[in-house]
């Protein structure tokens, strides 16, 4: 009965991380980039109570074994494509592929991000394009991308390989700069920093620079575009049902391991 207590405890924990999970998809349905993420879940140990032996010497055709509960493995984010919505803004992007946009943090170091709604600041005296935060945006050649500052950013076009242009006396002119868009063998192993941004890790490999790598199938920048957030309301509430109900099976549980503890502590009196 103690083993009953700790393994219907450990389904409560699961179950109450999985509701953290759902949660946190939910209050992020509006956010930009954003990508839903699930548990994953092994079982624990088992206790072996007799192994199955040779049935002519009286062995069992079967084992004997009780599990010890369930624990938390991993935690996986799903990188679908988010559904397109309209801004008309020009330093709005959205990516359609597996690319992400290269921005710098304030170590100077490569972050990641799918929420490609940028902005225009000063930073360092230059004009930069930067992330509403204000974390400047990378081009192919590894810099923060920087303007003149006559450019003026309604006038600015940028095509589906991330290459910015204006227009000047009539002519629309390529301004020699380009969105740095990459991708990593293994965008599961990407470590979620927040405010949408990922880093690097062993697991994720190093970025894939797409213009670098002809033989990727590339991803499309769409300007005046936002990508949505993958979550699916209406999907996660009956997640979030499911786990609810799991929860309130192993907290019956528990009660009735308790109850069931009590009745044999009275047969001791």
């Amino acid at each position: 009965m103690m083993r009953s207590l700790w393994t219907a405890a450990s389904g409560m924990k699961t179950q109450q991380a999985t509701v953290d999970s759902i949660a946190n998809n939910l209050s992020n349905v509006n956010t930009v980039g954003f990508k839903k993420e699930r548990l994953e879940f092994k079982s624990l140990l088992y206790e072996t109570m007799k192994n199955a032996g040779d049935i002519a010497n009286g062995g069992s055709p079967v084992n004997l074994q009780v599990g010890h509960g369930v624990r938390t493995v991993a935690s996986v984010k799903s990188f679908t494509q988010g559904t397109f919505e309209r801004t008309e803004g020009p330093l709005d992007f959205a990516i359609e592929g597996d690319g992400f946009f290269t921005l710098m943090d304030v170590n100077g170091n490569a972050i990641y991000t799918r929420d490609g709604s940028f902005k225009t600041s000063i930073l360092d005296g230059e004009l930069m394009l930067t992330s509403s935060t204000g974390r400047p945006v990378l081009g192919i050649d590894g810099e923060p991308i920087v303007f003149d500052e006559t450019i003026v950013a309604n006038k600015l076009s940028v095509d589906e390989r991330g290459i910015f242009s204006t227009i000047v006396d009539g002519d629309r002119v390529e301004l020699g700069l380009q969105l740095q868009v990459v991708q990593f063998q293994n965008s599961q192993g990407l470590k979620t920093i927040g405010g949408g941004f990922y880093e690097q890790t062993v697991a994720s490999g190093v970025p894939i620079i797409e213009v670098d790598n002809e033989d990727l199938e590339g991803s499309m920048v769409v300007q005046g575009a936002l990508e949505s957030s993958n979550v699916q309301a209406v999907e996660e509430m009956v997640k979030l049902i499911v786990a609810q109900r799991a929860y309130e099976l192993s907290s019956k549980a528990i009660q009735s391991s308790d109850e069931m503890l009590q009745r044999a502590n009275e047969l001791k009196r």
